[in-house]
Formats: C-alpha cells, structure tokens, sequence
C-alpha cells in the first residue's frame, strides 16, 4: 500500500486542475482493487458482505471516515454489498482527495 492512507484531504475550492490519465493510473495503482469510470472522472470499488447488516455496518464507518475528511462518496448499498464512487464535485474529476479518501476507506476492518 502507499502512503495515501496518512494524509488528510485538502478542501477544494473548484480551480484546481483534474488529474490527467497518466496521474490517474499512477495513483490507481497505490489502491487495492479500484477502478476507474470510462470517462476518467470517477473511481469506485464494489465491497462485498454476507448480509445488509455488514453492509450497513461498512457504510457507517466509510460515513465517519467521510466526515472527518470532509470528503464525501456517493454510495450505494443493498443485501451483500456495498459500492463506493468517489470524484471531486467541484471539478467534476478527479483530484489528490479521491485517492486519500479511497485509501483510508480501504483500511475498514
């Protein structure tokens, strides 16, 4: 793993640059299972429970991790998994915060 998991996310103020693919694949590749949308602006990983309380139970701690980063995925949950998006909204791509957000939520035991 890389050291993504112990930096915080920086608020954003919406003129930062979106990472360009050749930024994107390297840091892809710091993660554990990611991918990447086909339009390169989103990365999102499908996690997988045995029930809707594990899923559930993830989700509240991918929400306090979300949180405290200020930093906030779109999610979607049912029986047996959980899907996690990740993109920075106000440049409508993706930025050094999608990555340090992915890499902590990773860390979920």
């Amino acid at each position: 793993m890389s050291d993504l998991s112990k930096r915080n996310c920086k608020p954003c103020k919406g003129t930062e640059k979106k990472f360009e693919l050749n930024e994107i694949q390297i840091q892809i590749k710091k993660l554990n299972e990611w991918r990447v949308n086909e339009s390169n602006e989103m990365i999102y990983k499908k996690y997988k429970f045995k029930n809707f309380k594990e899923s559930i139970d993830f989700t509240n701690k991918v929400s306090l991790i979300a949180e405290n980063e200020n930093h906030h995925p779109d999610i979607s949950i049912g029986w047996g998994y959980c899907l996690i998006m990740i993109h920075t909204h106000a440049i409508k791509g993706l930025s050094i915060n999608d990555f340090i957000l992915a890499s902590k939520i990773d860390q979920i035991n």
